[in-house]
């Protein structure tokens, strides 16, 4: 399988991962300025790049945008949906929408490194309308039923 980077405007990074150990690639701002996010505002950063994922499985995997720890623990900043889904056939330029949790305004530089990009795999079972469903054990119960 290959993840095929298209830089679409200078200054675009090509995503990598840290270390050879890091499950994400890192996605980084494609600013030609400095960019504030205001208290407990949302932005769409733009990374300059678009993307194919292509052979074997790649049909049946999913590109998801995660928050950098550092990030959100630093800053303040995190995807505003928590996890941004990036569908393998969506050509258009990869947007981070930051969310900024913090109580005072925060900036993002140029080529900042501003989330990650992670590969997983996903299921895509054929969906069958029924009137019936098996039994389990839980059953119908909610929120907090399955407590010991």
């Amino acid at each position: 399988m290959k993840l095929l980077i298209k830089k679409l405007r200078a200054g675009a990074v090509v995503p990598k991962r840290a270390t050879s150990g890091s499950a994400g690639y890192d996605l980084s701002a494609c600013l030609d300025e400095p960019l504030t996010i205001p208290a407990g505002g949302t932005v769409k950063v733009p990374t300059g790049l678009s993307c194919a994922l292509t052979g074997e499985g790649s049909d049946a995997a999913v590109l998801l945008i995660y928050a950098r720890s550092s990030t959100a623990t630093k800053k303040g900043l995190a995807p505003a949906n928590c996890v941004g889904v990036v569908d393998t056939d969506y050509r258009g330029e990869i947007l981070v929408a930051l969310h900024n949790h913090s109580g005072e305004p925060r900036t993002i530089e140029p080529s900042e490194r501003i989330a990650q990009l992670v590969i997983t795999p996903i299921l895509l079972p054929e969906v069958e309308e029924s009137d019936a469903l098996p039994e389990t054990e839980r059953g119908t119960g909610g929120f907090g039923s399955s407590r010991c």
